[in-house]
């Protein structure tokens, strides 16, 4: 192997910047865990963090992103390093340019667990001189000392003031109120999400999806302003970014998932200008519909990453309501559209993929599959994508582009990946059905970062949250939790202006209709689904969801099967 490997421990090593073909070599030696504690771009030639992420997961090692620079390494990161050494199986490497980041967050992770001497001795055996660390690690050992205690603690706490977590406060409130309910989210505004495609398509002002976080707060619910830094599940504690630690009975992480626009190269320095855009931030919606309206003709590519992301058909809406404009404005003749795809299909439940087929020659889209957008030039306007070919080599296709709508990468938010509450690829670890963690009975998840199986969607959050709120008071109360959720998701695709093909779907693709196929056939576009979409569902999700009004969307109960009950 062309770099170092230093060993710590018996569960930790330490290594130089290594490469993705020695990856291998790695995991025949017995390595099950790689972190990444360099940033990408800090000399030339130097390995992409996303491109090592994937080979990793093609060779069965977990792989996690820690950047940190040697003078910003700070108590955050410290605790994000340690969670992650602690709650995997078998041993770890951690890998920087030289290996002394690593070895200085381990060293630091360590001032609770032996004597500063030990620490720097041990260090010292492995190849790295931390001498100057001493007096932080003393600092940290008697930070720790001064703050075991909580902040306070309180009956249920909420990770996440999202749609999903105040669905689930104001669900749990309505079966029992007066709970002592915490909600922990940073957020000066709440969101409508599903709305932003229709801003792109210039069918809802911007401002319609947003309303202040305070005013859809519950109001016996108590808001902690702060980021969640941690969990310490053993100690039933939350970890705040200020420091702070906030205990908990009973933890509901409603957290949502990250975008990761930084792993698609050059694609943040272009967002929002030389004809980039994307519906799935709030300030760059109202570009996608300026780009639509502008748009004389030319390339107009559209990109969908790989599963999961929020809403799997909307990559697909911006694209139908773009090109039905250019149809209505006679310059759809004069337009090449482009859907790359990283999916082989164009959608993963074979029942709709007739009708979405029906619009792709009716508009005269060209389909690109399997191609995954890797880097942006908003200068010159050039996109690069790769994709294998029939021998699994990867190449490089570069395309001209006059219009750009970009679906970002999305992954479980850090410090969720770094916890002992994930699993493998990162998700809050839950039962799929009854949403309780896997190894910690008195934590749920709810939304877009638990790892079931569904399509993340706000539709989805909307019948998850009755079915977590049923169950956390069932569990309260000593009994036998019997709420079940059924994989339930909706994404309404929007073929054309006025009309709406309703999909609605639970696991394994099962078809879940909510109304009569006579009145709306999920399968073909009605104008009545589009009127449900734009009138009806704003009002379902700020007047009746975040209300905890389970309208439809009440939890199916199933008895014990030890009591019948």
């Amino acid at each position: 192997m062309s770099f170092q490997v230093n060993k710590i421990n018996d569960r930790l090593s330490v290594a130089t910047q290594l490469n993705a073909r020695e990856l291998q070599a790695l995991k025949e030696q017995g390595f099950k865990t790689i972190i990444n504690n360099r940033p990408d771009d800090e000399e030339t030639g130097q390995p992409r963090s996303a491109t090592l992420s994937e080979d990793a997961k093609q060779l069965g090692l977990a792989y996690f992103e820690l950047p940190v620079t040697g003078a910003n390494i700070t108590d955050a990161h410290v605790e994000q390093f340690d969670n992650i050494v602690e709650n995997q199986n078998g041993p770890v490497l951690a890998f920087c340019r030289s290996g002394t980041r690593c070895a200085t967050l381990w060293a630091l992770s360590e001032a609770d667990n032996a004597t500063t001497d030990s620490i720097l001795k041990q260090a010292q055996q492995a190849g790295y001189d931390l001498s100057a660390l001493k007096p932080r690690i003393d600092q940290r050992r008697e930070a720790t000392a001064a703050n075991i205690a909580y902040s306070v603690t309180h009956d249920i706490v909420i990770v996440g003031g999202g749609s999903a977590g105040l669905a689930t406060a104001a669900s749990l409130l309505k079966r029992q109120a007066g709970l002592d309910i915490a909600i922990i989210e940073p957020s000066e505004n709440n969101y409508y999400q599903p709305g932003w495609t229709m801003v792109g398509g210039g069918i809802f002002p911007a401002e319609k999806t947003r309303r202040k976080t305070q005013n859809v707060m519950p109001r016996s619910a108590k808001w902690i302003r702060n980021k969640v830094i941690g969990f310490d599940p053993d100690r039933n504690a939350v970890l705040l970014e200020d420091g702070q630690q906030v205990g908990y009975k009973r933890l509901v992480v409603a957290a949502g998932l990250q975008l990761d626009f930084e792993k698609i190269e050059g694609l943040s320095e272009t967002l929002g200008k030389n004809g980039v855009t994307t519906n799935y931030q709030y300030h760059l919606a109202p570009y996608t519909w300026q780009l639509i309206r502008r748009f004389k003709g030319g390339t107009a590519i559209f990109t969908q990453p790989p599963m999961p992301i929020k809403c799997a058909g909307a990559p697909q809406k911006v694209m139908y309501m773009a090109a039905d404009y250019w149809r209505d404005n006679k310059i759809l003749k004069g337009t090449n559209i482009l859907f790359c795809s990283s999916g082989a299909v164009i959608f993963g439940v074979k029942a709709y993929v007739p009708t979405l087929m029906k619009y792709v020659g009716k508009y005269n889209i060209g389909l690109n599959f399997e191609e995954n957008l890797v880097a942006v030039d908003g200068t010159s306007q050039t996109a690069w994508f790769e994709r294998k070919d029939e021998n699994d080599k990867v190449h490089r296709v570069s395309r001209k582009f006059d219009m750009l709508h970009v679906t970002p990468p999305q992954s479980a938010p850090d410090f969720i990946k770094m916890s002992p509450l994930a699993n493998q690829e990162g998700w809050v670890d839950v039962d799929p059905t009854t949403l309780r963690h896997q190894r910690y009975e008195n934590i749920y998840a709810v939304g877009d970062c638990g790892s079931m199986p569904n399509a993340k969607t706000m539709a989805a959050a909307r019948k998850q949250a009755p079915v977590v709120a049923e169950n956390l008071i069932t569990d309260r109360g000593g009994k036998h939790i019997n709420a079940h959720y059924d994989g339930y998701g909706s994404c309404p695709l929007t073929v054309e202006r006025g009309k709406i093909a309703l999909t609605e779907f639970g696991y394994e693709g099962k078809l879940l209709p909510t109304f009569p196929k006579w009145l709306i056939d999920g399968t073909k576009p009605s104008r009545l689904a589009w009127w449900l979409k734009v009138k009806i569902m704003p009002f379902v999700y700020w007047s009746l969801m975040l209300k905890g009004r389970e309208w439809l969307a009440k939890p199916q109960l199933k008895p014990d099967p030890k009591t019948g009950l």
